[in-house]
């Protein structure tokens, strides 16, 4: 079956995932507030782990709750990060004279709010790396950790004009139940149980220049977190690499043999390469079927017969039957929660 490409299928992310964020949220607002700036992005504060979050929702929820909590990161931290932080630190690390020189002010700038954490620059040869290291013993809050490694990244990369590769990221707490999430906004792979979290940039000139204008800069703040938090890069994990060959493809009973040989991997390799990635080839293929569900029951009118036979259910019921257990949710009870 033919797979659309307008609007963009993109990969969601866990309700799990943006638990750790979801908890503070409730530590800072009432309940019945916070269940309307919920319903106002669209996401379910009473779903399971296995809801799904979309990209825009993710968005319209950042912005929803910076604007409730004013607090840029949004209660993560020790202390409130005051609107306008992002504009400050744009307009700083932009007249930089290069890349390295950038960087070293993104982690002053930081040095200058957080109390509980530092950050460092790190250079050795082509790889930049930025640490964030812990001052005493403070307990690591996941999602806080994420956004400011990815804020780092997507900085960065706004910078010189370009995604810039990633050799690693690495994080101080255990590997969570929703790893395979990380690729979806760090295109390297992801380490856990390290002793602090950093970031580190492959294949980079530390002196590369950076160049900006004031107006790119207020395109760049006014969609934010969008250009910063999601990545674009597929070239680092495998998983998302046959994702693209199955969009590329147009067709979902692409086979594993067929990515295999794409990959120029024998199909015990690539099947190796996935299982330590922690999913499998069938696994994508479903990933990808539940978002392009996804995609189709949020944007337009499609029935949920012809959603079910574009991405090769026999039936509508297997359809539902599916649904479900990718997102707790049955099809017509997730458009209905759309905003």
């Amino acid at each position: 079956m033919s797979i659309h490409h307008s609007p963009p299928i993109l990969p969601t992310v866990s309700r799990a995932f943006l638990q750790d964020w979801l908890t503070t949220l409730s530590n800072q607002c009432p309940p019945q507030r916070l269940s309307e700036i919920l319903r106002q992005a669209g996401v379910s504060f009473t779903g399971t782990p296995r809801s799904r979050v979309t990209h825009d929702q993710f968005v319209r929820l950042y912005k929803l709750v910076v604007d409730e909590t004013q607090d840029e990161m949004m209660g993560l931290w020790s202390r409130p990060i005051r609107p306008g932080a992002l504009k400050h630190l744009c307009t700083s690390v932009r007249g930089a004279s290069s890349l390295s020189a950038a960087l070293f002010r993104f982690t002053s700038f930081w040095n200058l709010l957080l109390d509980d954490y530092q950050l460092t620059l790190e250079s050795d040869g082509d790889l930049l790396r930025v640490e964030l290291l812990p001052r005493g013993t403070p307990i690591p809050q996941r999602f806080g950790q994420v956004l400011l490694l990815k804020l780092t990244h997507g900085i960065a990369s706004w910078l010189v004009g370009r995604e810039l590769p990633l050799h690693d990221v690495g994080f101080i707490f255990p590997r969570p139940e929703f790893a395979q999430d990380y690729p979806i906004l760090f295109p390297a792979p992801a380490r856990f149980d390290q002793p602090f979290s950093s970031i580190t940039f492959a294949g980079v000139q530390a002196e590369m220049p950076v160049s900006r204008s004031d107006s790119e800069m207020q395109d760049f703040l006014h969609r934010a977190p969008r250009d910063w938090i999601f990545t674009s890069l597929r070239e680092h994990t495998l998983s998302l690499q046959i994702r693209e060959l199955l969009l590329q493809a147009e067709q979902l009973d692409y086979r594993l043999n067929d990515a295999a040989q794409a990959l120029n991997l024998t199909p015990r390799t690539l099947m190796r390469r996935l299982d330590a990635e922690g999913t499998s080839f069938q696994g994508i293929k479903d990933d990808l079927r539940r978002d392009i569900a996804i995609r189709d029951l949020t944007h337009g009118n499609k029935s949920i017969e012809a959603i079910s036979q574009d991405i090769g259910f026999a039936s509508a019921a297997n359809f539902h039957r599916a649904f479900k257990r990718w997102t707790d949710a049955t099809p017509g009870t997730y458009r209905q929660k759309m905003p």
